[in-house]
This record gives C-alpha cells, sequence and structure tokens, in this order.
C-alpha cells in the first residue's frame, strides 16, 4: 500500500509540475527529454514481461479453473453463473463507459499532442473479417515478435484446455514448469515496480506538460466512470441474490455487510473470505456445510465481477483521450481478453498483474500501452469500490448456486 499511495503521489506531482512548467513558460526541452527518458526506459521493461505473462499464466489459469470447476453439481453451476456475470461485466462497461466518459472531451490540440508523442493509433479499427482473421497466427514465433496478443492467447488458453483433458500426471511437469516462469517474470515485474513513482512522476510530466491540469480531468473522468459502472454492478448483485437465490433484498444486504466492510478496509476479498463464510451460512440454512465452503474460494479466486468492466474501460478511456472509435469486432475482442485476463490473474496482487490483464486488450485494439500506469496510479482509488463489488458478487453467487432446503 505505502508503494501503491507513493505512485500515485509521483503522479500527481509529475502531473502539476509538466502543466505548471509549460503555463509558466520555463524552459522545458531538457526536462521534458529527461522525462520521456525514464518514462519510454520504464514502460518498456514493463512491456517486456506483459508477453510470457499472458502465455504462462493463461495456460496454467485455464487449466486450473476446468480442474476447479469439474467436481460437483454446485461448483458447476458455480463456474457457469460466475462465467456468466463476468460476459455481463463487459456487455455493461462497453455500454456505460462511452457515455460516462465523454463527459470529459479533450480538445483537438490536446489530442494531436497524445497522438503525436504516443504510439501512432489509426482513427477506425478494420472490420470484423479482418479482425477475425488476426485471432489466428499460422507463426506463433513471429506472432510473438510482433507482439500480436490475440493470438498468442488463443492459443495458450487451447493449451490449458487441453492439459486439463489429459491425466493429471501426464500434464503436470508441463503446467508446473509454466507456472514456475510465470513466477520468475512476476519477480521481475515486482522489480520494475519498485521503481513505479519515479516512472509514473516521469510520465506524468510528459502528459501534464501536453494537457496541462487536463491530465488530471482526464484521470478524474476515468475514476468516475470505474465507480458508476462498479456501482451498477454491485447493485445488480442484490437483484441476483433475490431473484436466482430467492434470498430477500434485506437480509441479504445484513449479511453482506460485515464482509463488504472487510472488504473495503483491507481491498481484499481474500481477507473478507471468513466473513464471507459466516454469512453465506446464514443466507442458505439447511444447505450442506461444505457447499458455501466450496464455491466462495472458487467464487474469490477466479469470478472477480468488477474486473473485467475496470478493463474493458480502461480500453475505452484510451480511445477516448486518442480520439479513436473502436470497431464492434475489436469490442467484442476487448471483451474476450479481458474475461480471459480476469480468469488468469486470478489471487496475485492487482498492481502485479496489472498489465498482464490490461495491456493484451490495448495492444489488441492497437491502441498505446503508455497511459496504463497512469490508470495503475489512480486505480487506489478505485480498488475499495471493486473489492466490494467482488465480494459482494461472490456471496450472491453463493447463495444462488448453493442448495437450501428452506427455498
Amino acid at each position: 500500500m505505502n508503494r501503491t499511495l507513493a505512485t500515485l503521489v509521483g503522479l500527481i506531482t509529475g502531473i502539476a509540475g509538466g502543466a505548471l512548467t509549460v503555463a509558466r513558460g520555463w524552459p522545458a526541452t531538457d526536462a521534458l527529454a529527461a522525462a520521456n527518458l525514464i518514462g519510454t526506459l520504464w514502460l518498456d521493461a514493463l512491456r517486456m514481461t506483459v508477453l510470457p505473462l499472458v502465455v504462462t499464466l493463461t495456460a496454467t489459469g485455464t487449466a486450473r479453473a476446468i480442474a476447479a470447476a469439474s467436481g460437483g453439481a454446485v461448483i458447476r453451476r458455480a463456474a457457469v453463473l460466475g462465467l456468466m456475470l463476468l460476459i455481463v461485466s463487459t456487455g455493461v462497461a462497453v455500454v456505460l463507459g462511452p457515455p460516462l466518459l465523454s463527459a470529459w472531451s479533450p480538445d483537438a490540440a490536446s489530442l494531436a499532442a497524445l497522438r503525436g508523442a504516443g504510439t501512432p493509433v489509426p482513427g477506425h479499427i478494420a472490420g470484423s473479417g479482418e479482425a477475425l482473421l488476426k485471432l489466428i497466427a499460422p507463426n506463433l514465433a513471429a506472432a510473438a515478435a510482433e507482439g500480436a496478443i490475440p493470438p498468442l492467447a488463443i492459443f495458450a488458453l487451447l493449451f490449458g484446455v487441453a492439459a486439463a483433458r489429459l491425466p493429471v500426471e501426464r500434464t503436470r511437469t508441463v503446467l508446473d514448469a509454466l507456472a514456475q516462469t510465470a513466477e520468475i517474470v512476476l519477480v521481475i515485474v515486482g522489480w520494475v515496480l519498485t521503481l513505479a513513482p519515479i516512472g509514473v512522476a516521469a510520465l506524468g510530466f510528459t502528459l501534464g506538460a501536453r494537457l496541462g491540469l487536463g491530465a488530471g480531468s482526464a484521470l478524474a473522468s476515468y475514476v468516475g466512470t470505474q465507480l458508476a459502472v462498479t456501482g451498477v454492478l454491485g447493485g445488480a448483485m442484490y437483484a441476483l441474490a433475490a431473484l436466482g437465490g430467492r434470498v430477500p433484498v434485506g437480509t441479504f444486504a445484513r449479511a453482506a455487510l460485515e464482509p463488504q466492510t472487510v472488504a473495503a478496509s483491507t481491498q481484499s476479498s481474500l481477507a473478507a473470505l471468513p466473513a464471507m463464510l459466516a454469512a453465506v451460512e446464514r443466507l442458505t440454512p439447511g444447505s450442506p456445510a461444505s457447499a458455501p465452503a466450496a464455491v466462495l474460494p472458487l467464487a474469490v479466486a477466479l469470478f472477480r465481477l468488477a474486473a473485467p468492466a475496470s478493463i474493458v474501460i480502461v480500453t475505452l478511456a484510451t480511445a477516448h483521450l486518442y480520439g479513436t472509435h473502436l470497431a464492434p469486432a475489436t469490442l467484442a475482442t476487448v471483451a474476450g481478453l479481458a474475461i480471459l485476463g480476469t480468469l488468469i490473474i486470478a489471487g496475485l496482487p492487482n498492481q502485479t498483474t496489472f498489465f498482464a490483464a490490461y495491456a493484451p486488450p490495448l495492444l489488441a485494439a492497437h491502441l498505446p500501452v503508455d497511459l496504463l500506469p497512469l490508470f495503475l496510479a489512480v486505480d487506489v482509488i478505485c480498488d475499495i469500490g471493486y473489492t466490494v463489488t467482488n465480494v459482494t458478487a461472490d456471496l450472491a453467487v453463493a447463495a444462488t448456486a448453493s442448495p437450501s432446503e428452506t427455498r
């Protein structure tokens, strides 16, 4: 948490410093060159971990998810319901994101500065036929060299599914090797993230110099959109518990209050798990004691409702800032990668895996990842809402999937 707050402070300081430098007319050529160099080096250090993390985490995460969801009717019901909710999460973000983000519209000069300083971005992404052709790569090595994320993610997904169909003793060695590779890469990510306050401050300085204090308005619009979408998803979970689990809204709200309080104070669904177990036992009287004990860990690990919406909003916010239109086929790809990213980063700290989950949709949409560290810095504000919504969804899924003799 100290590093997260330091990163947020670095972002605010960088944006304010860049905006003030330009507004006062101070000599900024050397400072901008230095900030751009530092920010680019730090960003490239994070970029280099994306491909290995996507491949290893997707393969191992898919195999793990299939294995976890294969035992017991309650687990299967929870897995199906959880996956449906992840799909709904992306849909809500796609529908609500654009109008909420449009509340702040950068001026033409700011857009030109952003496009000139970052990776070239097309004004319109290719149509559905071309987008579909890019989902499969005949040469995976070439795809990796080009940084093409979707075909690599699809291959890793199929690899994980195929591994789950074979006997465990025949695939354990390969999956363990991939998991250990992911752990090694995550150590490298941790090293890079120790420099996050410096790297983000440098990126914030260049952004503040280009957009002025409007950069702060853009990030505020992003935070507001994330919180609004997360709030809608969290509120819908009360309806799910009432309709699918036949739990009165008042009863569900009272039972959920303690886990939500723990989630808000710790920003950790795992820390709220004991309180969730106690709550779901009150919500499902007469159900086997093993049912919630099996469903909740699976829900906590894999089905974090706010995560796919958050990933989609990041992509939409970047497209909005760069004045880019995303075609329906591209949005579908982004949504699919958002769901996949949610599943593969299960149980790992958000900062550590932020790039592994959030960069692939951006790259698939041909958008630059330059703003991603800035979104990560302000995500500390959104994280409370994410965690509370995730815990509420976990309880609703457990209450709906677990049988109760009193219903």
